[in-house]
């Protein structure tokens, strides 16, 4: 059976996660043959690479493992889309799931159905949350853990990439790389991508059916790191408008979210009494303004 789909997986020093989405992908059923494509972006100790050989080398599932020198996820994901469509170049429909992820029964088989039956040119799935350690009320109404829900339906655009097919006639009309590396340490190169997208005029649709569940570390639901990546977001919203809106816009854009922003943040405050719920829309323009002088975040550049 020929390789219609292939699944890209990039993924960073995190084996035993991967592991647990490389279960999830092998055991989907699907009418037509799919392929795996995992890149490790630790060129220092590809311990990821290592692991998916093992398990998908004990398959019949097509597959190839690389390794990515280039920091920077970026990086990653651009050398698993190029291999996936340089290695199996009668595969229609690429597929991404992160290593924090996994599919579950009916994935695959739900994102390729519905681009076939809609000529869709994009396909989003839900992301469901699962905390490894069961944080407060508070925490899980927080805005950066709410996605796109709702039946099947097409829409404006995608977020990321977490849960994504891209067709391949996307890839051949859009430049390579598809992700702009001025985001490798930033985050948002998913966003920015499906934003020219967008513009495009590529179709996108939204696939109730296929579900990923993405596994949410403890450090990752304390106050401190949820301002944080409030402050991110805005940074890469704004980042965003730079590339696709002139520059005066993009700046009126800052003080006119800076001024909803506090409002909006009161607004919350007195409806939930909780300032952690509050400041998100308060931080987010203050990750515009950042961005605008030039102080990004780099939550995904490495030390080591």
């Amino acid at each position: 059976m020929s390789v219609e789909a292939v699944i890209c997986i990039p993924t960073f020093r995190r084996p035993e996660w991967l592991r647990r989405t490389l279960q999830s992908v092998i055991g989907q059923k699907a009418d037509f043959g799919f392929a795996i494509v995992v890149v490790d972006n630790d060129g220092r100790n590809p311990l990821g690479a290592a692991l998916a050989n093992e398990i998908l080398s004990a398959t019949a599932v097509p597959h190839a493992v690389v390794v990515e020198h280039e920091q920077g996820n970026c990086h990653a994901i651009n050398r698993a889309f190029g291999t996936a469509l340089d290695t199996y170049p009668a595969a229609q429909h690429i597929l991404m799931i992160d290593d924090d992820e996994i599919a579950l029964d009916g994935w695959l088989q739900a994102m390729v159905n519905l681009s076939r039956a809609r000529d869709a040119d994009l396909v989003g799935g839900p992301v469901l949350r699962q905390f490894e350690t069961r944080p407060g009320a508070t925490v899980m109404q927080h805005p950066l853990f709410v996605s796109i829900d709702g039946e099947t339906r097409q829409v404006d655009q995608l977020h990321g990439s977490g849960n994504c097919l891209i067709r391949r006639r996307v890839f051949e009309k859009l430049p390579r790389p598809p992700f702009d590396v001025r985001f490798n340490f930033l985050g948002g190169g998913d966003m920015e991508f499906f934003t020219r997208c967008r513009l495009a005029g590529f179709k996108t649709w939204w696939c109730a059916e296929a579900i990923a569940h993405e596994f949410v570390a403890p450090e990752r639901t304390t106050a401190s790191f949820l301002a944080k990546r409030s402050v991110r977001t805005g940074s890469i919203n704004y980042m965003i408008d730079r590339l696709h809106q002139p520059l005066p816009f993009a700046l009126l854009k800052n003080a006119a979210s800076l001024l909803l922003g506090v409002l909006r943040g009161l607004r919350v405050l007195v409806a939930t009494g909780s300032p952690l719920l509050a400041s998100h829309p308060f931080l987010m323009p203050i990750g515009r303004i950042v961005a605008s002088v030039g102080l990004l975040p780099k939550p995904y550049r490495s030390s080591s």
